[in-house]
This record gives C-alpha cells, sequence and structure tokens, in this order.
C-alpha cells in the first residue's frame, strides 16, 4: 500500500537515515521502535507527507488516506466537543447537501421523459447509495461511541472544548481521527494523554477495526496487545521483525549477538592486514602485496553494533535521609472547584519507604491531590506532611516547563551547586548526553531527551519522598526499565502517578484508586489489584461497583441507624429469580455482541467488493449493504437496551 524506497535524511550534513526500504501493507500493525533520537517521529513526519526525505521517495496510490497523530499539536477552542467530533464526517455532510441540492432539482423540473431526468435520477441514486454506505444514517452512533471508549461522557458532548486540559483535547483530535477510518493510522505516542481504561478502549480499536496501523509508542504492553511487526530503526538503518515487541526484543538480542561476533572476526582481520601493512611498508620486495592489502582494507564495508551499552545510563537517586514514620496522611481531605467535587472524605497513610500507585480515569483527582500534598493548591480537612521530609516533584509537564533556549549543559549547570559542578559532564554523559550531545540546545531535544534532561534536574537534590506525575511519557523502553530499576532501589518513599501497567508492574507495593469522588487502598501490586477486581483489565473500573461499601460490612444511614447490605434484603426465593434474570441478560447481551461483530465483517467483506471496479456498479451490493446496516443498527439498538437492562438490575441486588 505503501512503499519507502530508498529514503535518506540528513540533518546538517548529519545522517539519520540511509537507504532505507520498506513496505506497508493493508491491514499492517507496525511498532516503530528505537531509541530517542533515532527519527521515529522524523520517519511518521515523512509517511504522513510532512517532511521531505533528502533522497528517496514515499510512493502511495492516490486514494490511500491517510491520518497522523503527532505527540504535539494547536487545537481550536470554538466548538463543542460533539462539534469537533463531527468535523470527521465534513465529507458525509458534503455529500448530504449535495444529495439535498440534486433533490431539489428532481423536485423542480418536469421533463420525466428526457435524457437529463434520467441521468439526474441515477447520479441521485449513485450519491445516496454512496451516502449510507459511508455510514451517514448512523454517525452519531459512532461518534459517540469512540468518544465514550476514550474516556467523556454525555454530559461532556455540549461543553466547548475550551474548557477541557490539553490532555483531553488531544483525546477529541485522536476521536476525529478514528472516525475518519483512513486507510494508513500514524499515531505518535498515543497513549501519553489516555488513562489505562482508555488505553485498553484504544487497544481493542486498533486491534479489531483499524486498517493499517504505524505507531509509535514506549507502552510495552500497547504495543504487544496491539502490534504484529516491529520496525527498529538503529544505526542509520532499519530491521524488520515480523513479530509483536516482546519477540522482537529476544530476536534482537540474538542478532546484536551475531553482529558482535562479526563485529569481533572482522576487528581481527583488519588488526592482521594493518599488521602486515606496517611491517612491510617499505620493504620492496613485499610493494606489491602491501598495496593489495591496502585495497582490500579500504574496500571493507565496516560493521556497526547496535547500541545497547547499559553502562551508559545509569540512573541512581541520591541516598534519602531518613524521614519520619509517616511521610504523608491525609484526614478528611476534600478538594472541589465550585460546585464539582474533585474527592471527598480522603482517608490515607503512606509509610517510610512505601512504593504506591495512584490509578484511574483522567479527571478523578490523581495530580490534584499531589498539588494538595505540594502545597500548590488550597484544599479542605487536614493533610500532614511528616518530619524531616524532602519532596522529589517532577511534574507531567516537567519536560517542557525546560527553557529552550538554554543548551543542555546550562540548563544543568543553573540549577547545579557545590562539588556537584564539577561533575556535570559525567552526569549528562551517564544520561546519554555525551561529548557535543550536551552542546545541544533544548528547543531541538526530542519528546524524550527532554524527559531525561529534566529527571537529571530532580536528581540534583537529595529527597526522601519521590511524587513521580507520569515519568515515562516520552522515554523509551531501555530508559523507562532503567527509571523502574532506579525506583526500585530508592531507598525512599515514592508515590507514582501513572498509566503505564508494565511499568508499575514490580514496582509498587499498594495502589490506591480514584473514582466517584473517592479514594480506595488496596494492598498488592498492580495485577493483584486487578484480580482482587475480578477483571482482566482497567477498562471494567467504570462498571465495577469498586468504590462502594463492601457487601459484607453494614453501613449508616443519613440518620445514624445501621443499615444491612442491600442483597440481605432480598428473600432466597426472589434473590434466585433475580439471578436467573441477570444471567438471561448477560447471555442476550453477548449474542448481540456476537452478532454485532459478525455484522460489520459481513459489512466490511462487501465493502471491500463495492471498492473494486466490478463491484463499483453490482446494485445487488448496494442493496444487500444497506440491509446489513439496517440490521446492524437494529442489533446495536437491542444490545444498547439490554445493556442498561441489565445495569438496572445488578443495581438492584
Amino acid at each position: 500500500m505503501i512503499s519507502v524506497e530508498g529514503l535518506s535524511v540528513e540533518f546538517n550534513a548529519t545522517p539519520l537515515f540511509e537507504g532505507v526500504s520498506y513496505v506497508i501493507n493493508k491491514k499492517d500493525r507496525i511498532a516503530l521502535v528505537g531509541k530517542n533520537g533515532a527519527g521515529k517521529s522524523t520517519m511518521l513526519k515523512i509517511l504522513a507527507g510532512l517532511q521531505q526525505p533528502t533522497h528517496g521517495v514515499v510512493a502511495l496510490p492516490k486514494d490511500v488516506t491517510i491520518g497522523y497523530l503527532p505527540q504535539v499539536m494547536i487545537l481550536s477552542d470554538h466548538r463543542t466537543v460533539m462539534g469537533e467530533a463531527e468535523l470527521a464526517f465534513a465529507e458525509l455532510f458534503e455529500l448530504q447537501a449535495k444529495i439535498q441540492r440534486l433533490n431539489e432539482e428532481l423536485a423542480e423540473r418536469t421533463d420525466y421523459e428526457s435524457e437529463a431526468y434520467r441521468q439526474l435520477i441515477e447520479r441521485f441514486t449513485h450519491e445516496n447509495d454512496r451516502y449510507l454506505m459511508l455510514g451517514g444514517t448512523n454517525y452519531q452512533a459512532e461518534i459517540e461511541r469512540t468518544l465514550l471508549g476514550l474516556g467523556f461522557v454525555r454530559e461532556d458532548f455540549d461543553r466547548s472544548t475550551s474548557e477541557f486540559s490539553g490532555g483531553w483535547r488531544m483525546r477529541i483530535e485522536l476521536a476525529k481521527l478514528l472516525l475518519r477510518r483512513p486507510d494508513v493510522l500514524l499515531l505518535d505516542e498515543p497513549t501519553n494523554h489516555l488513562d489505562i481504561e482508555s488505553i485498553q478502549w484504544l487497544e481493542n480499536f486498533l486491534a479489531t477495526r483499524a486498517n493499517a496501523v504505524v505507531l509509535v509508542s514506549h507502552d510495552r504492553a500497547f504495543l504487544n496487545n496491539v502490534t504484529t511487526r516491529t520496525i527498529e530503526i538503529s544505526c542509520r538503518q532499519i530491521y524488520d521483525y515480523k513479530v509483536k515487541y516482546d519477540d522482537y526484543v529476544t530476536l534482537r538480542k540474538e542478532r546484536r549477538e551475531q553482529q558482535q561476533r562479526a563485529y569481533e572476526n572482522q576487528q581481527k582481520q583488519i588488526e592482521d592486514t594493518e599488521a602486515f601493512i606496517e611491517r612491510f611498508r617499505y620493504k620492496a620486495t613485499k610493494a606489491v602485496q602491501v598495496q593489495s592489502r591496502i585495497k582490500q582494507l579500504e574496500k571493507i564495508e565496516r560493521i556497526e553494533v547496535d547500541e545497547e551499552d547499559n553502562s551508559t545510563l545509569r540512573l541512581k537517586f541520591p541516598p534519602a535521609s531518613r524521614s519520619g514514620n509517616y511521610p504523608v496522611i491525609c484526614e478528611e481531605v476534600r478538594k472541589a472547584y465550585g460546585d464539582h467535587v474533585v474527592f471527598d472524605h480522603v482517608d490515607l497513610t503512606i509509610h517510610r519507604g512505601e512504593k504506591v500507585a495512584f490509578v484511574g480515569k483522567n479527571g478523578e483527582g490523581k495530580s490534584t491531590l499531589v498539588k494538595c500534598i505540594m502545597e500548590q493548591i488550597d484544599f479542605d480537612g487536614k493533610l500532614t506532611i511528616g518530619h524531616n521530609v524532602q519532596i522529589g516533584y517532577f511534574a507531567q509537564n516537567q519536560a517542557q516547563m525546560l527553557d529552550e533556549s538554554l543548551t543542555v549543559f546550562d540548563t544543568i549547570d543553573r540549577v547545579a551547586t557545590g562539588d556537584i559542578r564539577l561533575k556535570i559532564r559525567d552526569i549528562l554523559g551517564a544520561f546519554m548526553f555525551g561529548g557535543e550531545a550536551s552542546d545541544k540546545k533544548v528547543k531541538v531535544l526530542s519528546g524524550g531527551e527532554r524527559t531525561r534532561l529534566a529527571m537529571i534536574r530532580l536528581l540534583l537534590e537529595p529527597v526522601n519522598l519521590l511524587i513521580l506525575d507520569e515519568p515515562t511519557n516520552h522515554l523509551d523502553m531501555r530508559s523507562k526499565d532503567v527509571l523502574k530499576e532506579a525506583i526500585r532501589d530508592f531507598d525512599g518513599t515514592v508515590i507514582v502517578v501513572s498509566h503505564d501497567r508494565d511499568f508499575l508492574d514490580g514496582l509498587v507495593t499498594k495502589v490506591y484508586e480514584f473514582g466517584g469522588g473517592k479514594v480506595r487502598e488496596h494492598l498488592g501490586g498492580i495485577y493483584d489489584f486487578l484480580r482482587k477486581k475480578q477483571i482482566e483489565n482497567l477498562s471494567e473500573l467504570q462498571k465495577a461497583p469498586s468504590l462502594s461499601a463492601s457487601p459484607t460490612t453494614s453501613t449508616k444511614a443519613d440518620d445514624g441507624t445501621t443499615t444491612q447490605p442491600t442483597g440481605n434484603k432480598l428473600s432466597y426465593e426472589a434473590q434466585k429469580e433475580l439471578n436467573k434474570k441477570t444471567k438471561k441478560l448477560e447471555r442476550q447481551v453477548t449474542d448481540c455482541e456476537t452478532s454485532i461483530e459478525e455484522t460489520e465483517a459481513a459489512i466490511g467483506m462487501i465493502e471491500a467488493r463495492m471498492a473494486t471496479p466490478e463491484g463499483a456498479s453490482d446494485q445487488r451490493l448496494y442493496e444487500q449493504h444497506q440491509k446489513l446496516k439496517q440490521q446492524l443498527d437494529t442489533t446495536v439498538e437491542e444490545w444498547e437496551r439490554l445493556s442498561m437492562e441489565l445495569e438496572a438490575l445488578k443495581g438492584d441486588q
């Protein structure tokens, strides 16, 4: 579908790629990987047609559509969420207006027997069929499904986009992109602004409903769940693996070992040749052999070994001074903005040395509670910071707050004090900013490089309470692994706000779940938390009664009297009948979901046939397509009705 031939890119005469060639096929799910600064984002921009290569071509058929989501974009503030999402169907609305004009023309004319009138009817029929094929009757439902999947609620649809944070507005752009259903989706770090529940929804969408996908992401679990092919950019070349990310890691290790052996053999050959030349350079009897060896040496194509020297990045937090036993204690903490209550009655105690995670949907108060701890915003209730607690805080926008006019060296030099100033070059080298890289301006750094630079600033002051708000955004896989290891070895207390399941796994021992205005404590790691919730993924958090009282405990009514759980109010027979109805509804919902999947697959097959020259003129295909669309709409309505009935029934249990 897209053919890349002999691609080369140079910046200031320094090559980023050289002679790169590969093909993107229909339904490919490609992970584009490589260390920060390798050129992943540049490759996506070239595929999107936003940047021209120095040499080579990117060839694609004229009718192929491309959708591109960059890491950073300029967003509009003049529409509602629904109005902005409807822009994805601009072509549909133009077609609707065209059909309206044709309809009006048909109503005005009276030359019913003329050839011109017959042609007008044919044009109207063709455009109307095309309108129906593009989903003209159910685009509104598609918009709602997509926005809800990305974490919005129906009350948000009529709100202005200006009321939302940058992360939520990025979700709107992602929704528009997915709704357009381009032939090729190019996504640059799409999970950076999503919470875990929305990531799960996006995984399912990309794996089952998207066409070709090329994505850059540092979320290992996301890559494994979505992609089936991995293209690595390394040493100005690409290496194409027809496997998902975890399998690629194994194959890459084997390839690097082979490279290392070949490199060592070549170095031995070069050393022997150079020794021969040096030994016999001035002997007339060996002049021919010497010249032959010199030419042989010049022709050798030098083998490069992929950079994987883990010693180049050793992140280690300074030893933490001893704090009090309880660095953070919250008692009846409440935060509200006007009538909107972010959270209420928050009671939590974090012990010295604990590593805890804050998880939940965006907007539920994770970063807000962090700001309360940092005393950046006012709140109600009592929040106590323990004795001798020294906080190191890494905010979500820390990397964007760097002064772009400074160099990497100057950025650190301005905050370093005492003896540490003598070691700035060593520190930068340890973070892969050695040599000329330390003289780069911040404005030319990639997102991952900026995050690493911001992390260095955090390391310059010894602290005993680390608060990290989305610290892995923009970090490459290896940098994330090193950061995770450093946090694990840190002898102080850690609070991590993150949606990265792989990063949290094996790192935290306690999870605080934010949702519904409450904060609930769960002992154990991130996957212990999921198992306790009896769910397979965090996309079901909002469906599970996670924040309600335990069914085995009693609760106090407003008048102070004690009431028993709802379940005990029903007799055994009534409970049995309720369970029977619930199971029946669950089966009906499952049957509807299966029917929807089968109908969507059948529609996809017909649309593929309609896209061919033969199918485009086959009226029967259009009729079948219309019937299936109507059948799908009916089934979806039935599914929604049954789902609401099931939800109401479960609420009564």
